[in-house]
């Protein structure tokens, strides 16, 4: 991969990620009593829905650099999200390992019923599953993301 384009991909990676990184913070902070307090819990989950969202304008920044765009066809999502896992030879390494892939999974799940469940009563438990997965993710992509540049040919 040439440098320019190389380091265009970097700064806009470094842009979004540390908006990942924000996000964590916040659901850092929001985690904290959230099973007795339904405010807390609502703002937990707007939060980790918030997380997918910025995971997936990085893999938008990912398609879109390397032109392999997703169309807007009902499961774009998940058409998105499963490509970043692969490797596309001759094209790019894959973003994301399959146990991020298995987290970011759970979060897009949660995402849809976020977004569409408008009658849907936020449940304690339900929710800790999802920030689980969500602290899991939170060691494996800043792992991912190194391997991901470092097999472009450039850290």
């Amino acid at each position: 991969m040439e440098e320019e384009k190389l380091s265009l991909l970097k700064a806009d990676l470094s842009g979004q990620l540390k908006l990942i990184d924000a996000v964590f913070k916040k659901i850092a902070r929001r985690k904290k009593g959230y099973a007795k307090n339904p405010q807390a819990l609502e703002s937990l989950a707007y939060q980790l829905h918030n997380l997918y969202c910025a995971f997936e304008d990085l893999f938008k920044i990912v398609a879109d650099h390397f032109e392999n765009q997703v169309s807007g066809r009902n499961r774009w999502h998940q058409e998105l999200m499963s490509r970043m896992k692969v490797d596309l030879p001759g094209i790019r390494p894959a973003l994301v390992s399959e146990s991020a892939f298995e987290c970011l999974n759970e979060l897009l799940r949660f995402r849809h019923v976020f977004r569409h469940a408008y009658g849907f009563e936020l449940e304690a438990p339900k929710l800790k599953l999802v920030l689980q997965k969500a602290q899991i993710l939170k060691k494996i992509y800043k792992q991912d993301i190194p391997r991901f540049l470092k097999r472009l040919g450039g850290k």
